[in-house]
């Protein structure tokens, strides 16, 4: 069986649309007439489909979100623990789901497993919702006959990947907000204040502070050229999209971004973090060491980072340790390296990695605590003292007026 999405008319012609299970595309038709449905269009659901989207917002928002994703994990997980099985779990999961993409695709999955397909085969035909790693860890538990126990492994690690991105992109919420809010106030002052008071100025006639003139000389070109700075800004940013688009320019600037003070910081650990916990749950799911290296390789977004991880499986191919194969680059904190050497030693590889890969959760949650703790002082003395010079630059003639007139 196959899976078709549909749009039809009722018997009171108003316009309906879901999803229906049929071998054809002929019987799905014939399955709508037997509802009292008139067909519109009716497709086959398909990975296509879903990076086309329903309307414009699926062209921009591939497949499923993180958090979609997550969830969705979860909820397998429990029903497969609980000893449903997997079909009636999948339709279980169809019945749950409010998201219109998320049932189509749980719709065409369950079809590929009515139709004789392996779980892991029905998720390949939808790459885009369904990553490398999830594919991987669902074959393994499904070749061990513990799908269960690895979905709840699974589950584990989609929902603490969704957390740690989650809390690290609201470390910075406030700062960002703090730094749009300091901009537009002091573009406000500029444009619409200090003109205001020029005026008044340029009645007196008297000398200027070089401190008002140059307020002066701001707010006359922002004035008079705001559109064409907007489009500088604009035509700079297409620009470093492009050439960042480049792989070598882009194997630079990440390289350079892993050498900064304090940014390097955060970058490798967020990687490493992914990293180590991706190969945990992989090799503790029974998934071979190289495929759980080149799997590993997909979630780490720093390019000098996945390229040294790629050098370090050629290297533990040809028979070299993974801890010596990962030291040589020199790219990754030397705690994982000595964590990874003693799981070796003991043959605790997995126990270890999830060890780093909670080091690593903690370390960067502490760090994001203490740099966002440091940066809004900072962007608040920023903030004030742009607006000081601003009110500076203003009352300075109007203290040596009141001095003229006394």
């Amino acid at each position: 069986m196959a899976a078709f999405r549909y749009e039809a008319l009722n018997e009171v012609g108003q316009v309906t649309r879901g999803v229906i299970e049929a071998d054809a595309l002929r019987q799905a038709r014939a399955r709508l007439r037997e509802l009292g449905l008139m067909a519109v269009a009716v497709h086959a659901v398909s990975q296509d489909m879903l990076d086309a989207g329903e309307g414009q917002r699926w062209r921009w928002r591939r497949g499923v979100s993180s958090a979609q994703l997550s969830m969705l994990t979860r909820q397998l997980a429990t029903l497969l623990d609980a000893g449903l099985p997997l079909e009636q779990a999948i339709s279980a999961l169809i019945e749950q789901s409010e998201n219109e993409t998320l049932r189509q695709v749980l719709a065409g999955v369950r079809a590929e497993l009515l139709a004789g397909h392996t779980l892991a085969q029905a998720l390949g035909h939808y790459e885009r919702v369904f990553p490398d790693i999830y594919r991987a860890l669902v074959k393994a538990g499904e070749a061990s006959g513990e799908l269960s126990h690895v979905m709840l492994r699974l589950a584990d690690y989609t929902e603490s990947r969704q957390a740690l991105r989650q809390k690290v992109g609201l470390a910075f919420v406030y700062p960002a907000i703090v730094t749009l809010v300091a901009l537009l106030v002091v573009m406000g002052l500029l444009v619409y204040v200090v003109p205001q008071v020029v005026n008044v100025f340029q009645q007196s006639h008297q000398a200027l502070p070089l401190l008002t003139r140059l307020l002066i000389g701001l707010s006359s070109l922002l004035q008079a050229s705001w559109f064409y700075l907007l489009a500088a800004l604009a035509g700079a940013g297409f620009t470093v999209h492009v050439l960042l688009g480049r792989e070598e320019i882009l194997y630079q600037w990440h390289l350079r971004l892993l050498r900064l003070p304090m940014v390097g910081r955060l970058v490798r650990g967020i990687n490493t973090a992914r990293m180590a916990s991706t190969l945990a749950i992989l090799s503790g799911s029974g998934v071979p060491l190289l495929v759980s290296l080149q799997t590993a390789a997909g979630v780490v977004s720093n390019l000098p980072m996945k390229r040294a991880l790629d050098e370090a499986s050629k290297k533990v191919r040809e028979g070299v340790g993974l801890s010596r194969a990962l030291a040589v680059s020199g790219l990754f904190p030397p705690i994982l390296i000595h964590l990874i050497a003693s799981g070796e030693a003991s043959g605790k590889l997995d126990t270890m990695l999830e060890r780093a890969a909670v080091q690593q959760e903690q370390e960067i949650s502490n760090y994001t605590s203490i740099l966002t703790s440091l940066l809004e002082p900072l962007l608040i003395l920023a903030m004030g003292g742009v607006v000081l010079t601003i009110v500076l630059a203003i009352l300075m003639p109007i203290i040596e007026m009141n001095q003229l007139v006394r």
